[in-house]
């Protein structure tokens, strides 16, 4: 396995849960990246509260005001990191903001299906579009043809609750609207390694796991999985990945999820 050394990472829905986790471990690494953004919907309100100390800590990280179901906050947040890169590229952009809503089959409605698509699967290629310069400039500066997440990638939260072969947890909970954001996800994950393999851009979809975050609690039952143990799993996944994993849907243990 190799190390994962990147000069540059952006994280969203970076504020608590597993973004919060993805950012304090890169600050902690033994060679932290040069510039760690985390996008976060409120970067001054008590939400962030634990951003702005890490902040104050490390001048490594730049929380960047990022709202993924707007539009013009996105174009606003690469924007902002294009600034602090200073004409380098972005070499790792990590879509994890989600928002997930209990319902039924019996009662999705409208709203809920367009809000949380927005967020889930419109975000995602939103921020690859806005980011994808960033992206090509890093795979352009990296040595080697080899596709890794050290030259560039797109890495895509997904869940098992979008495989459509797996029907995890069904009889538990529903979440309609959710799972068929994550089925689209992956789908679009699929076009993205298509896309932007010819940049030198990596994309893979991964499931972190059933976490015990607010959204893996939701379902009223105590998920196996905990925060640090799913982060750190995905990173190792992360410094394995390679040209034949582009366009695959994984969880954070490495292992292939069906579609």
């Amino acid at each position: 396995m190799g190390e994962l050394r990147i000069h540059s990472v952006l994280v969203t829905g970076a504020n608590r849960g597993i973004g919060l986790e993805f950012v304090q471990r890169f600050l902690g690494m033994p060679t932290p990246p040069k510039w760690v953004f985390a996008g976060c919907r409120d970067p001054k309100g008590q939400r962030a509260q634990e951003l702005q100390n890490l902040a104050s800590k490390h001048p490594n990280l730049v929380i960047v005001p990022l709202e993924v179901s707007n539009p013009a906050s996105i174009k606003a947040a690469a924007a902002t990191v294009e600034k602090h890169l200073g004409g380098s590229g972005l070499n790792l952009l990590i879509n994890n903001a989600g928002i997930l809503k209990i319902n039924s089959l019996a009662n999705e409605t409208l709203e809920n299906m367009t809000e949380i698509y927005t967020t889930n699967t419109i975000g995602p290629l939103l921020m690859g579009q806005a980011f994808l310069p960033l992206l090509k400039k890093a795979a352009q500066g990296s040595p080697g043809s080899a596709l890794s997440c050290s030259k560039a990638a797109i890495v895509n939260i997904s869940s098992i609750g979008g495989s459509i072969t797996s029907q995890f947890a069904w009889d538990m909970i529903q979440i309609v609207s959710y799972r068929c954001s994550k089925a689209a996800l992956n789908m679009l994950t699929k076009c993205q390694s298509l896309g932007y393999r010819e940049h030198g851009i990596l994309c893979v979809a991964l499931h972190p796991g059933w976490v015990q975050t607010d959204m893996g609690n939701a379902a009223g039952h105590q998920p196996p999985v905990t925060v640090d143990a799913s982060v750190q799993g995905m990173l190792k996944v992360l410094s394995s990945l390679s040209e034949k994993d582009t366009g695959t849907f994984l969880d954070w243990e490495g292992k292939v999820l069906p579609w």
